[in-house]
């Protein structure tokens, strides 16, 4: 899936303080302790991502007055506490207790950070199975203070649908994560930045509807415990049958982004394997019952390769394609970003603006997304690392070494 970092409008709401990235592609390795006691659960014992009604429930279970609840959420998702002995409002013998039952956080150690000269940072997550996860934080700035931060989240250790211009696809894929292990990576970029989030995009490592539950348990705590406004959350997918139906039933203020890539369903299925199983029509008629149902403005992301699906021809069969399937549409341009190993060529600026105005001229709304951490490869596409598929190693030496 791509990792597409989709601009909202600014957010005006106050934030903390200005952020000062590191220099130019800055790598900053970080080993610590595995987080977890061997043997332990760790979905039902996991406090992030609960609300604070069973939050509540649990301090009632402990025998502790129901406001320990608010104590315990203001710890989670305000101070972002990593670990239970450090909720110092707490009475001990309650975080005894909590964690002799088996309960932790659920946090996981950031493994590594790299920086791009734009100030966007890629954080790669070290998960409780030792398999590393890459989050996106990217930032905009005016007058050296961050006015907008939007989260770009993984979903799946790696992915199996392997589109052909997409990084994440080539690394293989592992397995689904867990709803607070994504909700996790949005906590880990406010830590990075001293700044609160305002937009969320599930345009990370692997397609979202594949991971559709754990997705909307994330997005519902997103929203309600992280409040981060729906309006601000985006989820995107190439296209998985059924799921978009099921995601229109929740009736959600969040926006679709549907990855397109061609505007026919011969070209599709070349860039797109997952095509083959989810025609275009089908896909469209999708897309307009989604609109039909939520009333929220579909964007389709559509990756602009050389040569292949970029021509003002393919511009025109795609406005063709639009206007068809009824309105409420949006197309966002992005210019494919190199990847190691890729045939994919960028295109030219004349050639981007020849497919903008092209789909202008036929009334179709239109933006280009501005690349953000290319040097770093946390652009659109680059999302991958060679731990998705195999776990790291475990060195008991690291064991000693912390942060």
């Amino acid at each position: 899936m791509l990792a597409l970092l989709r601009h909202c409008p600014i957010v005006s709401m106050p934030l903390a303080r200005a952020v000062r990235p590191p220099p130019r592609s800055h790598v900053r390795p970080c080993f610590t302790a595995l987080a977890y006691a061997p043997g332990a659960k760790s979905d039902s014992q996991v406090l992030l991502g609960l609300s604070k009604k069973n939050l509540q429930q649990i301090a009632m279970d402990f025998g502790q007055e129901s406001y320990r609840a608010k104590q315990l959420h203001h710890f989670i998702y305000q101070r972002k506490v990593r670990e239970i002995q450090d909720f110092t409002l707490l009475p001990l013998g309650f975080r005894n207790a909590l964690q002799e039952a088996g309960w932790k956080v659920g946090r996981s150690p950031i493994f590594q950070t790299v920086t791009a000269a734009d100030g966007t940072i890629k954080l790669l997550l070290k998960l409780e199975d030792n398999r590393l996860i890459e989050t996106v934080g990217i930032p905009v700035m005016v007058d050296g203070c961050v006015t907008r931060l939007t989260a770009c989240v993984s979903s799946q250790v790696g992915c199996p649908l392997r589109c052909s211009f997409c990084a994440t696809g080539k690394g293989g894929f592992s397995r689904n994560l867990k709803a607070h292990e994504i909700v996790e990576q949005v906590l880990a970029i406010e830590e990075v930045f001293n700044c609160r989030v305002t937009n969320v995009v599930f345009m990370g490592m692997g397609e979202p509807m594949l991971n559709l539950k754990a997705v909307l348990e994330a997005h519902h705590c997103l929203n309600k415990d992280v409040q981060i406004g729906q309006r601000m959350i985006t989820i995107s997918t190439v296209g998985v049958p059924n799921t978009i139906q099921k995601l229109a039933s929740h009736k959600l203020q969040s926006t679709l982004a549907v990855s397109l890539h061609a505007p026919n369903q011969k070209l599709r299925e070349t860039i797109v394997p997952s095509a083959k199983s989810y025609p275009l029509d089908a896909l469209m008629a999708d897309c307009r019952d989604y609109f039909r149902k939520t009333s929220r403005r579909v964007s389709f992301e559509y990756a602009l390769l050389a040569g292949i699906n970029d021509s003002v021809h393919h511009a025109a069969e795609l406005a063709k394609l639009l206007h068809d399937s009824g309105s409420g549409y949006h197309v966002n341009l992005i210019p494919f970003n190199p990847i190691e190993g890729s045939e994919f060529q960028r295109p030219s600026k004349r050639a981007v603006l020849a497919f903008v105005g092209a789909l202008e001229s036929s009334k179709i709304t239109v933006s280009v997304r501005q690349t953000r951490g290319l040097d770093a490869n946390a652009a659109c596409g680059q999302l991958r690392n060679k731990f998705q598929r195999t776990p790291l190693v475990a060195d008991p030496f690291d064991l000693a070494v912390t942060c």
